[in-house]
């Protein structure tokens, strides 16, 4: 199902396909942690020039607590309103920083990482968790990026 030579297409055909196959991976499945870890795995294969790709969920004492993810060893807590997670969960809005060094309170969970996407999760208009992609490149992601993950979190909202 899942190759590297699969995505050959411009950037956005292989954001199409790689919607289709989420999809595929969530069909009939319920199970949030599943749903996650294989979302997140899809991404991680998928992106290039990425170092971490994952989730923050919200816990019930409303900080962000890590959940399933691909890449090194994460921090497990953070504060609604703090680091780039923080942010974008607590105004429920895409945030995309071109270089994490220039973000005040940025939180370094991975030295390596330059750049960062958090997209938040929002389920019957109420926050769920974030997505959080790092990359060690700075300026890594873009318009189409963003928009085509704010499309990729609104399929995977459907199977949580």
């Amino acid at each position: 199902m899942f190759s590297v030579e699969t995505y050959k297409g411009s950037r956005e055909e292989n954001y199409e396909l790689v919607k289709k196959q989420l999809r595929a991976l969530l069909h009939d499945e319920t199970n949030q942690i599943a749903n996650l870890s294989n979302a997140s795995s899809l991404l991680n294969f998928f992106l290039d020039r990425t170092n971490w790709v994952g989730f923050y969920l919200l816990d019930t004492n409303g900080e962000l607590v890590l959940g399933p993810f691909q890449g090194l060893p994460a921090c497990v807590r953070i504060p609604i309103g703090r680091g780039v997670c923080g942010t974008a969960a607590a105004k429920q809005e895409t945030v995309r920083v071109e270089d994490v060094d220039q973000f005040p309170g940025h939180i370094a969970c991975d030295s390596a990482s330059k750049s960062e996407i958090v997209v938040p999760i929002i389920k019957e208009g109420k926050l769920f968790g974030v997505l959080d992609i790092d990359s060690p490149e700075l300026n890594r992601f873009d318009q189409l990026d963003q928009k085509k993950l704010e499309e990729f979190v609104e399929i995977l909202v459907e199977h949580l």
